[in-house]
């Protein structure tokens, strides 16, 4: 159902070796069928190895950048990532709430897999004061969660428990991502009377780079399309178990997802 007159918003950081963050994000909503644009947050040096620089855009620019694509094209459906400062996150709270969009997806990004943080200390009191309760959904892994919720999360019924609490902060969904746990891949999304798990395999793939930038945007994507919270969330599971399936070897650390493993298969 690709339609590409259908736009999708992605606020986020910039990742230069193009595996996560706002790079990330626009190739979900290319492959998923949408238009998308961006508002860049900051500016990462990194590379399938880890991060080793952050330098943040003023808030000023993120606002205005905000304004200006509202102002002339309407998204669809919003993905919110990597925003690491408490100003950063009330400007864009605050800008967002004049144009009330739809289908907000807020993934809480708080730390790369190589343990860099890319969300400071003080900023995840704004984040759940601010951005999650404007929410549609909000996607965090186990240790997001932990954070969010202050609760040790070990099994699926802890994935519930703080998924409900993460819920009592005011969005209508949360996807809680259980891929750092041990087993089988376990995710679970709850809502007002839904509560759905999605289990697959593990894959045997050391290629992961951006895969949480990759689903959550690829949620919005389809959101942005018409499709119903579950659907979406169903479809985003497929889509990022076969980007992981076909990943590729490229540097010398953790490679990206395959975010057009479809259009090879065309050939």
């Amino acid at each position: 159902m690709k339609n590409y007159k259908v736009a999708t918003l992605t606020i986020a950081g910039s990742d230069c070796s193009g595996g996560a963050g706002i790079q990330a994000d626009l190739k979900t909503f290319s492959a998923i069928g949408t238009y998308g644009m961006s508002v860049i947050t900051a500016i990462t040096a990194q590379n399938t190895q880890g991060v080793f620089e952050v330098e943040e855009l003023s808030k000023n620019i993120i606002k205005k950048q905000i304004e200006v694509v509202f102002d002339d094209i309407e998204p669809s459906a919003v993905k919110i990532g990597m925003v690491s400062s408490p100003e950063i996150i009330l400007e864009i709270a605050n800008t967002l709430k004049k144009y009330d969009p739809k289908n907000l997806v807020v993934d809480p990004v708080m730390m790369s897999k190589s343990g860099y943080s890319l969300l400071r200390p003080e900023a995840k009191e704004n984040m759940i004061k601010y951005l999650i309760p404007m929410a549609y959904i909000v996607t965090p892994n186990v240790p997001e969660a932990q954070e969010i919720t202050g609760m040790k999360i070990e099994t699926l019924e802890d994935m519930k428990i703080a998924g409900q609490k993460i819920l009592e902060m005011g969005p209508k969904h949360v996807l809680m991502k259980g891929g750092h746990l041990k087993g089988d891949a376990i995710d679970v999304l709850i809502g007002k009377d839904i509560f759905e798990v999605y289990e697959s395999k593990r894959l045997d793939r050391k290629n992961t780079h951006g895969t949480g930038c990759t689903i959550s945007s690829s949620i919005a994507s389809h959101l942005a399309l018409g499709y119903g919270i579950k659907e979406s969330v169903a479809l985003s599971k497929i889509y990022i178990t076969e980007a992981i399936k076909n990943s590729f070897d490229i540097g010398h650390g953790v490679g990206p997802v395959h975010h057009f493993y479809k259009f090879d298969k065309l050939k």
